[in-house]
């Protein structure tokens, strides 16, 4: 799979909810750097899924106990950088919380505050799917919380679910199929969507819109197995609502034990926005060796139609339409007083 020509360098901060030492990200770390761009890589010191958007950051200067795989031990700093490369940092904290150490810390304290041009999350140990776990997912919210200070960011997730440290991944010689690693294939899948954004927008401009994100994932790959039936699935462009599941608990009544199950209900799969022909990336991706790329935006709220008519009716007695015009003073001087230490900070 050919890889960007480094002519196209970006600017590209990196995370992740595996954790700064996961196979999956060194080696799209890897392949970006290689092709010439700009990295910087602050993610959980230790395994952060499930997270979401919750941004909890430590309460203690040190890491009390050490990161995974030991790379660094107890009593280390809480944030710091990887011992064999500077430009791999580890924070203890969730996902969100790394993105905003990483924007309001390190960019600035070690790197010039130089302008992010992409936020890359994962790729993820596991799919991330649905409108249900995309608020649970920490990857997602590694993503969505860097949409939230105006960057683009793409969220990838994989269909393999064990989880690797970068020093297991394989050469080709190797697997037992005699193809590269799953992990090498899913930094290829990801370079291949990055490299699409890269080669179709023009100089100067943004690669997605203002408030806009991806979420990205695919099927299995299965080449550390000997006969490998899925390596380069195709991608088909998605939506998050179709073929989607949701939580249910389940009890083990012999230990008392819960544990989450799955299940398919109306409510997670209702089309309520956008383009409702778009297939579902769960039935897409689950249903062979494919992927699937949906698009995201911050503004999920407010949806227009004749079913949020019905509801803004059913308010109309106690709930004013509009906006009260101390609200819009408010906005206005909110907007300029955040502008004004932005503008402080960088000067």
């Amino acid at each position: 799979m050919a890889l960007m020509p480094p002519a196209s360098a970006l600017n590209i901060l990196m995370n992740n909810d595996d954790g700064f030492g996961s196979a999956n990200i060194r080696e799209l770390y890897r392949m970006l750097v290689g092709a010439g761009h700009d990295v910087v890589m602050v993610a959980p010191a230790t395994q952060q899924s499930a997270q979401g958007g919750r941004s909890s950051f430590t309460d203690y200067g040190t890491l009390q106990q050490p990161t995974q795989y030991n790379i660094v031990p107890a009593g280390a700093p809480a944030v710091g950088q990887d011992p064999t490369d500077s430009n791999i940092w580890y924070y203890n904290g969730t996902p969100a919380a790394c993105t905003f150490v990483a924007l309001d810390w390190v960019i600035p304290q070690y790197y010039g505050n130089r302008t992010i041009d992409l936020l890359v999350s994962g790729p993820n140990f596991g799919n991330n799917m649905g409108p249900f776990v995309w608020t649970l997912s920490g990857t997602a919210g590694a993503a969505y919380s860097a949409v939230s200070r105006n960057l683009p960011a793409i969220a990838f997730s994989a269909g393999n679910l064990d989880q690797r440290p970068y020093t297991q991944v394989n050469s080709t010689s190797e697997t037992a199929s005699g193809l590269a690693d799953p992990a090498t294939i899913s930094a290829e899948l990801s370079m291949s969507i990055i490299g699409a954004l890269i080669n179709n927008t023009k100089s100067g401009e943004r690669l997605l819109p203002l408030g806009y994100g991806l979420n990205v994932n695919w099927a299995e790959i299965d080449t550390l197995e000997a006969s490998a039936t899925c390596v380069q699935p195709e991608f088909y462009q998605t939506r998050f609502t179709g073929g989607a599941l949701t939580d249910i608990a389940v009890r083990n009544e012999t230990t008392g034990v819960f544990r989450y199950g799955e299940i398919w209900t109306e409510g997670v799969n209702t089309c309520i926005n956008g383009d409702c022909t778009l297939p579902g990336e769960t039935e897409v991706v689950d249903s062979g060796c494919y992927g699937s790329v949906s698009t995201f935006t911050i503004d999920y709220s407010g949806p227009s139609g004749e079913a949020e008519s019905v509801v803004r009716g059913k308010l109309s007695d106690v709930v004013m339409s509009g906006m009260p015009q101390s609200a819009k003073t408010r906005r206005a001087m909110t907007k300029r007083k955040y502008e004004m230490t932005a503008r402080k900070r960088h000067d």
